[in-house]
């Protein structure tokens, strides 16, 4: 289960004026992010917040981070925790998981709650606008997409809004499945099954330059 981590302390005392550590401003949305995270670059804006993907100096890789604002209403506050509760409860290769989650570092400073997640380079929907895909691709993406939804379900969880748009892709062609606020309902089965022989359309450098996918 991912940890809660506070964004690191400045230091001492800041020089007036100067620019806090840490921090990167995207579009006009301030993100705090601390040293961890640096280089961000703009993904997209969905219901509930921005989404940037950013270079992680301890995995060395880079992640996807969503920024969420949600004290202005209890609501929203509500929806965020359930998010998060659900995130966390769900670890499976074809679910977006949680990775970390960056707070202010005393409860009276937070505004914003930052989710790291990992970052996927498109989605199903973009993939289908511009690529006709092989059955090979058509049978390996129904596979993972199933046996997510096999994975939710055994968790009394339905999914509620299963579409294109939510079924996010890597270059290697893993697909996993955004989780939106979920219902209650009425043993995920492991399987194996190799990825298609012909390439993944991602590695052919179909997506160059398209971005990520992860709002």
């Amino acid at each position: 289960m991912a940890a809660a981590t506070a964004a690191a302390p400045v230091g001492p005392g800041p020089v007036p004026g100067a620019p806090k550590l840490g921090v990167e401003s995207v579009k006009g949305q301030v993100f705090d992010v601390g040293p961890r995270y640096t280089d961000l670059q703009y993904i997209g804006e969905g219901a509930y917040g921005m989404v940037c993907s950013a270079f992680d100096h301890a995995g060395k890789t880079r992640a996807a981070i969503k920024k969420i604002s949600p004290f202005e209403h209890q609501t929203y506050c509500q929806r965020t925790l359930r998010e998060i509760k659900i995130l966390l409860r769900f670890r499976h290769e074809n679910i977006i998981g949680i990775n970390d989650i960056l707070r202010a570092a005393a409860p009276e400073h937070m505004r914003d709650v930052y989710i790291v997640q990992d970052l996927m380079e498109t989605d199903l929907y973009k993939l289908l606008k511009t690529q006709q895909l092989s059955n090979d691709h058509i049978c390996y993406f129904l596979y993972q997409i199933l046996r997510g939804l096999k994975y939710i379900h055994s968790a009394n969880v339905l999914h509620r809004d299963l579409k294109p748009s939510n079924l996010l892709i890597n270059t290697t062609c893993d697909l996993k499945a955004r989780t939106p606020p979920a219902s209650p309902t009425g043993s995920a089965q492991r399987a194996s099954l190799a990825p298609p022989s012909s390439p993944c359309p991602l590695e052919l450098g179909v997506w160059a330059g398209q971005g990520g996918s992860q709002v």
